[in-house]
């Protein structure tokens, strides 16, 4: 590999480091807000856990697509899902950060990336589907466990994301269990 490549490879890491310090509305057991980049991390760790029960799935492309979902969050941040009805053309900004982010790799890894994104963006593969649930999944596990302000919406929770977590046994199994947690956290509100 010669030395520009490496350069610009190193480069899109540099930028990609940014994704530590967007933050979500999310947060963690201390109380403190979540960042894209550790709710990233655990997707992917989420995935790994069932993978036994994903055998059916092309498991590199799943975490593949767990790391690149939120890329385009990087240069413009984040919106709650509970707010995403306020921003249309919020998967039109982050494809375009995304290719801004993606500009120093080379050909075709640029491209890989970019079409990872738009295969999770679409939600149509078996793979997207997956991790589209997966994702929902980290977000309400992490609104159970998170110490969250007084006026938090847990009834949100209850149908986030049933679009994709009813799409498969394990996924409507792992929602029930969230859901319950929500319910008991809701109640202690």
């Amino acid at each position: 590999m010669n030395t520009d490549t490496i350069k610009g490879r190193l480069l899109f890491l540099k930028e990609a480091e940014n994704l530590k310090n967007v933050m979500r509305s999310s947060h963690t057991s201390n109380g403190r807000n979540e960042s894209t980049a550790e709710h990233t991390w655990r997707l992917a760790l989420l995935a790994l856990v069932f993978e036994d029960e994903l055998k059916y799935l092309d498991f590199s492309r799943v975490l593949k697509m767990c790391l690149v979902h939120d890329l385009g969050e990087t240069l413009s941040g984040d919106v709650p899902a509970i707010e995403k009805q306020n921003y249309p053309n919020k998967d039109i900004q982050e494809r375009n950060d995304l290719l801004i982010l993606t500009s120093s790799l080379e050909e075709p890894l640029r491209s890989n990336l970019l079409g990872l994104w738009e295969e999770y963006e679409a939600g149509q593969t078996q793979e997207a589907i997956a991790v589209k649930a997966l994702d929902k999944l980290e977000t309400i596990l992490q609104h159970n466990q998170g110490i969250n302000p007084e006026d938090f919406d847990y009834e949100f929770n209850l149908t986030y994301g049933e679009k994709y977590t009813d799409q498969h046994p394990l996924f409507k199994s792992i929602r029930a269990i969230l859901n319950e947690e929500t319910l008991q956290r809701a109640n202690k509100q």
